[in-house]
């Protein structure tokens, strides 16, 4: 990320009915549904015209087991994941996820505030877009 200011760059929605959902934000949002083309993940891309700026997928059948609710969630590009990680906790947030490598995309860390709202903290996000727009 050449951006040094953090900005939400991704929104995900987890959700117990993809379909509802879908059929909701299209009706009152006027957003633009496509499939990620995921092999054995469903996964939605949300537009704003041709521009992806979110994602829906099922809520993971573990997650529902432990209680997970459907929600959104904000994915902040950094420039350092370590260190807004780190800022994080010296803030009185909490790390749910250390930060991590993916592949050919970035750095990641799963992060909560002090409330206990989650958020993702991203490096490389824009890679990861465009890995998921030419996917299908």
């Amino acid at each position: 990320m050449t951006d040094p200011k953090p900005r939400f760059v991704w929104h995900e929605l987890a959700t117990s009915d993809p379909d509802a959902a879908e059929a909701f934000y299209r009706a009152v949002v006027g957003w633009q549904m496509a499939d990620a083309g995921q092999p054995g993940l469903r996964y939605t891309i949300l537009s704003a015209g041709d521009r992806g700026m979110g994602g829906l997928t099922a809520i993971p059948a573990g997650a529902l087991a432990a209680g997970g609710r459907p929600g959104w969630l904000g994915y902040i590009g950094v420039p350092d994941a370590d260190a807004a990680a780190k800022r994080i906790v010296e803030a009185g947030g909490a790390i749910h996820r250390a930060p991590e490598n993916i592949p050919n995309v970035g750095r990641f860390a799963v992060v909560a505030d002090p409330g206990g709202d989650g958020l993702l903290l991203v490096v490389g996000f824009v890679a990861l877009l465009i890995l998921l727009a030419l996917s299908h």
